[in-house]
Parts: structure tokens; C-alpha cells; sequence
């Protein structure tokens, strides 16, 4: 299984984005400490890993610690050993939301986009949903984001770091 795994770095500077090796990694904290080497000092690392064409996995640290873990689809974790690493143990449904919404009167539904589910019924997400809420990203937009039919993990990265304002330094990454 072949991947890309893209850290971005905040400081007082802005950000920075760097290449992550995950090869040889042993177990999740193995990959969070890689990410903090990218940037010791960093107010907010993130680490973007996306699995051929169909995965992507979102760690966060905030001033090196507490680190946070989205997955796109706990199916990863049987796919391959790196997604067993990034989120075999992460378990039930994902967190981070609000799923208390009240349906408006006459209409059975909580809002307009309820014909749509927001999650791809074929995909389980796992971990915290909510992982970049304060950075723009609530957790039901990521949700659609990753669940959008024709969206490729790279093309949620690119939209995700759009709003970020990082999207430069990782297309740099990419060579594109």
C-alpha cells in the first residue's frame, strides 16, 4: 500500500510543510514523535497521511502534546499495517460533534442537507471528527469533505489546507 504523509507546522512564523517517512514506525506514538521532530517548537502540527486513493488520516499535536487522530474509514486498519498503527485502536463512531440537532418543526429533518447523509455509508470514520473546529474545518464539513463522492484523500488535504492557508507549501510537497 503505497502513501503520502504530509506534516504542516504553525510557529510565530506561519507555517512549513514537510515530508514525513512513516517506514519503520512501530506504533502511533512512534509516528507522533516524527511529527514533532518536523518542528519541536510548533504551536500546531498536523500530519496528513493519505493511502492509495482511499484513506486519510489526520494527526494532531497542539505545542507537541495531546495528540488527536482522525481516520477517514476504519477499514485502513485492515488494509494495512501503517493503518492498523494510525487507527486500529481507534473504535465506535467518530467524536467531536454535535448530533443533539433538533428536527425543525413541519419538516422531520434538522436541516436542508439531511436528504444527504453526511457520511458515505460505505465508510466508517473513526477518532475525532472535530480535530480541526477551531481552524475553520467543523467536524460535519470534514465528514462531507471525506465522504464526498469523486473526492480523493489528496483533493480533501488540498481543501483542508486551503482553509488552513498552507495549501502552497504542501502543493510545493507534491511537486505540483
Amino acid at each position: 500500500m503505497s502513501y503520502f504523509a504530509a506534516a504542516v507546522v504553525r510557529d510565530a512564523g506561519g507555517w512549513t510543510a514537510a515530508e514525513v517517512n512513516l517506514r519503520g514506525v512501530t506504533d502511533v506514538d512512534e509516528v507522533a514523535d516524527r511529527l514533532r521532530d518536523v518542528e519541536p517548537d510548533a504551536d500546531l502540527s498536523l500530519l496528513f497521511v493519505e493511502a492509495d486513493d482511499a484513506y486519510l488520516v489526520i494527526l494532531r499535536l497542539d505545542e507537541g502534546e495531546d495528540l488527536r487522530v482522525f481516520g477517514s474509514d476504519s477499514a485502513y486498519a485492515e488494509e494495512s499495517r501503517l493503518g492498523a498503527l494510525l487507527v486500529g485502536d481507534l473504535k465506535g463512531p467518530v467524536t467531536g460533534f454535535d448530533d443533539t440537532e433538533e428536527p425543525r418543526p413541519g419538516t422531520g429533518t434538522a436541516d436542508d442537507d439531511s436528504e444527504q447523509p453526511a457520511v458515505d455509508p460505505e465508510a466508517d470514520p473513526v477518532g475525532d471528527a472535530d480535530i480541526l473546529a477551531d481552524l475553520g474545518i467543523p467536524a460535519q464539513r470534514l465528514l462531507r469533505l471525506c465522504a464526498h463522492e469523486g473526492m480523493l484523500p489528496a483533493d480533501v488535504t488540498a481543501e483542508v489546507c486551503q482553509v488552513l492557508g498552507c495549501a502552497d507549501e504542501v502543493e510545493e510537497l507534491r511537486g505540483i
